[in-house]
């Protein structure tokens, strides 16, 4: 099955043009949503993260415990990178085994959103074609405060972790993608975008 992975900053827009796809019966898989997911159901998966952080990241009902979770890997790498070597591999397994469901022809492609891609090899042997959504640093940024309703200094805060995506966006790295959409005007604009990509993909032998 052809995997689609649409990557993006915080406020590019990546979220919009997966819901699009959505809306053209391509089967989308959110790896945030997926990965909390894991955490609530994977057990094994949440005992080797906590012997991996050597504390509990548990709460009264067995499940992750987010802002116990947050505040352990929170201003430390290594617990940081800990962590990822552990769930990252866990979603790429649960990635494989959601598009492997999906019967060869029985849709023309699938898409795995994910704003890590281009800074983790591990996931790059399932994308058959790298989609890039950008926009201005600080038009992201205005977009995201608006969306969420919150200070500049959170979505700033959060966009921090993000460094290539916004070197990106500020032409001071070049994107390792195969389509990149810049989104620098209204919706309407940006789904006509996405729809040559989406022939291009359907189009694909």
């Amino acid at each position: 099955m052809k995997t689609l992975v649409i990557t993006g900053g915080i406020g590019s827009g990546k979220s919009a043009v997966c819901r699009h796809f959505a809306s053209k019966g391509i089967p989308v898989y959110d790896s945030d949503s997926r990965t909390r997911q894991l955490y609530d159901s994977d057990r094994d998966l949440v005992s080797r993260i906590s012997r991996a952080l050597g504390t509990d990241i548990t709460g009264a009902d067995g499940k992750v415990c987010r802002s116990r979770l947050a505040s352990v890997i929170f201003s430390d790498a290594q617990k940081l990178s800990a962590l990822e070597s552990i769930v990252h591999p866990a979603v790429k397994e649960d990635f494989v085994k959601w598009r492997d469901s999906f019967p060869e022809g029985s849709v023309p492609f699938v898409v795995m959103e994910s704003a890590i891609i281009l800074e983790k090899p591990l996931f790059k042997d399932i994308a058959d074609r790298v989609l890039l959504i950008d926009a201005p640093v600080q038009v992201r940024m205005e977009r995201a405060v608006r969306r969420d309703c919150v200070a500049a200094d959170r979505i700033r805060s959060r966009m921090a972790a993000q460094k290539l995506l916004n070197d990106i966006s500020e032409g001071l790295a070049r994107a390792d993608a195969d389509y990149v959409i810049v989104n620098d005007s209204d919706e309407a604009a940006l789904f006509r975008k996405a729809d040559s990509v989406y022939a291009s993909m359907c189009g694909m032998a």
